[in-house]
């Protein structure tokens, strides 16, 4: 895989760069709540505008139908973008209409111009190869150098992540190259104790990176509403807590495999929980009470790990030679419910190895917590392409950048 230093090596000045980032921020209307993923994409965009290339940077931004909705529209990301640069960044009001052909015509050496989003044309994410092909022949001539920067987006087979590279001399961007130097890290050669923290929802999306980290992990920790369905495997009453009984099995087997392998795998001794789900938009007190988790009464859901559980993590984390989170512990975004998150972050921030946030919601717990992201080894920028790199997977975005 190339990466943009050998780019900046051979010289980019005048040519036209595609940089392919992942600016999918959170709005609320057009205000932007976590600027995250636009301040990553910041030193390979700086490098090549320095360098006097033509920059022109694509992205998503939600999900959209394929065509324009004002309510997805990159204009937020491209004037944050413009801010963090210092320079004004041009900004097309379509992907490969006359505007951003105008747009990009009109960049001179060391300027950048943002595309609107890349979703707003169907050919983005059909599953159709001729129509992404159509589109990606759109996009390549934009540009004389492709440079994939969106981590976030490259276990997408998606028109500007897997078939443009093809059409153009290709490049990993500073973010990419980072993320997979990481990713290495975690499964190549790993420092142990190797400590794996999980949390989320749903334990369906964790099931085939538990598979593989049985056979690399020391130790699983397990929270968020995805423990419920452990304990109840287990035999535990879960009462109204988030379950899914149809992977109980695949459950069983897990925790039935980790002590064959000598996998320690831990599960919460206690839990917070409450008759109703927390007011997220209000933040009213929902004064939860502590249970042991095999003592959650029928008509209560558990909603964050416990006091006991707090500590008993920390402590598994204290030795780590290396640490994966993904998932929040509880639905962190109600203070009542946030301890157990932040009791594993701050362990990560305490522990003397070499700690990695696995994007998703954990990168935003870490923020919205308010901890200082310096204090982490690595803050991924992509939950679901880290957790399929971890799950052995080929994704389509890293693939179409090796020669």
């Amino acid at each position: 895989m190339k990466t943009i230093d050998e780019l900046l090596t051979d010289g980019v000045a005048g040519k036209r760069v595609f940089v392919r980032a992942d600016l999918n921020v959170p709005l609320d209307g057009t205000t932007i709540t976590d600027d995250g993923r636009i301040r990553a994409v910041l030193p390979t965009v700086r490098a090549l505008a320095e360098a006097g290339a033509r920059v022109v940077v694509a992205s998503h931004l939600g999900r959209p139908k394929g065509a324009p909705d004002p309510a997805f529209s990159l204009a937020p990301a491209a004037a944050r973008l413009g801010e963090l640069l210092g320079a004004e960044v041009a900004f097309a009001t379509d992907t490969v209409g006359d505007s951003a052909q105008a747009t990009v015509a009109g960049l001179a050496d060391g300027q950048v111009a943002v595309i609107e989003n890349l979703r707003f044309n169907a050919g983005e994410t059909s599953k159709d190869d001729a129509e992404r092909a159509a589109f990606a022949d759109a996009l390549a001539a934009l540009a004389d150098v492709y440079v994939g920067d969106g981590f976030g987006a490259v276990h997408r087979k998606h028109a500007s992540v897997f078939d443009l590279p093809a059409r153009l001399p290709h490049y990993a961007g500073h973010l990419i190259a980072t993320e997979v130097g990481v990713l290495r890290k975690l499964t190549e050669d790993v420092q142990r104790p190797y400590v794996v923290a999980l949390g989320g929802a749903k334990v369906s999306d964790k099931l085939a990176v538990i598979d593989q980290l049985l056979a690399k992990a020391d130790r699983l920790l397990i929270g968020g509403g995805m423990a419920y369905t452990f304990l109840k495997a287990k035999g535990y009453e879960v009462g109204i807590s988030l379950l899914q009984e149809d992977q109980i099995p695949a459950v069983t087997e897990y925790m039935e495999r980790a002590e064959k392998n000598g996998v320690e795998l831990v599960l919460p001794v206690d839990v917070l929980i409450s008759t109703e789900f927390p007011d997220l938009k209000t933040k009213a007190p929902a004064n939860p009470t502590t249970v042991a988790a095999d003592a959650i009464p029928a008509d209560q859901e558990g909603l964050d790990i416990g006091p006991e559980t707090r500590k008993l993590y920390a402590s598994k984390l204290a030795d780590a030679a290396t640490v994966f989170w993904n998932g929040p512990m509880g639905v962190f975004e109600h203070p009542d419910y946030a301890e157990g998150t932040k009791a594993v972050a701050q362990a990560l921030v305490d522990s003397p190895g070499f700690t990695v946030v696995g994007g998703g919601d954990s990168a935003a717990a870490v923020r919205t917590l308010g901890f200082d992201e310096n204090a982490f080894g690595h803050i991924s920028t992509g939950g679901g392409a880290s957790l399929e790199y971890l799950e052995g997977k080929t994704l389509p975005g890293l693939a179409a950048l090796e020669d």
